[in-house]
């Protein structure tokens, strides 16, 4: 038998998650019948029946769930060898993973305060995939949101949780809100818009959206919209991934950076109030 291809085990991967090749091909971003097509291939290829098939379902056979976990742990060891082969091709440099608008205020007494190499910055909404896809060394996660399967993680810091409101919106004078307050606002959206701050924002003035966020927002907050603290909701961690195989004095270095500064930090907020949420 022929070599396996990386591809044919990422394809076969998203089929084995999703149990639905109409999904796993949305995944992806091709079409269902060539990825049909390249799992049959793999599994005439193997000799190996790996899915059991109906008009209404997809099912992992034993093998198939045996070479899923394979597939998983190659997959990963493939991401470590590239992340491991570019660190030696540029030994030094450092790349950090941060959401857009998530903890602003102390990335950038961070990044003021460090004193080792300045970390190459990657904004993206998915802190943990950058990891894993060898995108980036280390990331600013929420341990709320953020899947940390598998990741290295240090808490740094806490964010409150408040909700952004039109300046002239009814809740912009409260002290606090509650969940079930936000639910029965039509613009209300439990999970933040997968976009930049700034957007957000926009929508907020503009009456398109009522939402809850991190209160390191605060910081960015324009004149037309308010963030009023959500009283039943408890604080977002903020902190620092990194792959276990991931390590060298430049992370190391920088790790001890965020952790002195968020405690530095933590030591001089002032305490939440709806006109002064502090910006982690």
């Amino acid at each position: 038998m022929d070599r396996l291809e990386t591809r044919e085990l990422v394809y076969f991967v998203a089929v084995a998650e999703e149990l639905h090749f109409s999904r796993a091909a949305e995944r992806l971003g091709i079409a269902q019948p060539p990825l049909s097509r390249a799992v049959a291939r793999l599994e005439r290829r193997m000799g190996v029946r790996l899915l059991e098939r109906t008009s209404r379902r997809v099912e992992l056979t034993a093998a198939g769930d045996v070479f899923l976990d394979e597939c998983r742990r190659l997959l990963k060891d493939l991401d470590a060898a590239v992340h491991r082969t570019r660190q030696a091709a540029h030994p030094g440099r450092l790349i950090l993973a941060v959401r857009p608008g998530s903890g602003s205020g102390l990335l950038a007494q961070v990044l003021r305060s460090h004193d080792g190499t300045d970390p190459e910055l990657v904004f993206t909404h998915s802190g943990a995939g950058a990891l894993r896809d060898g995108t980036a060394d280390v990331a600013l996660l929420c341990t709320d949101s953020d899947d940390l399967t598998g990741l290295h993680t240090t808490e740094v810091a806490e964010e409150w949780p408040v909700a952004l409101v039109p300046r002239d919106h009814p809740l912009a004078a409260r002290a606090g809100v509650t969940t079930a307050e936000l639910r029965q606002e039509p613009a209300f959206r439990e999970k933040c818009p997968p976009t930049g701050l700034d957007e957000i924002l926009d929508r907020v003035a503009l009456g398109r959206l009522v939402t809850v966020v991190g209160s390191a927002a605060v910081a960015r907050l324009t004149r037309e919209v308010v963030a009023v603290p959500v009283a039943d909701l408890p604080m977002t961690t903020l902190a620092l991934g990194r792959l276990p195989e991931t390590s060298g004095p430049e992370i190391a270095a920088f790790a001890r950076t965020v952790r002195r500064v968020a405690a530095e930090r933590a030591g001089t907020q002032p305490p939440v109030t709806r006109r002064g949420v502090h910006d982690i």
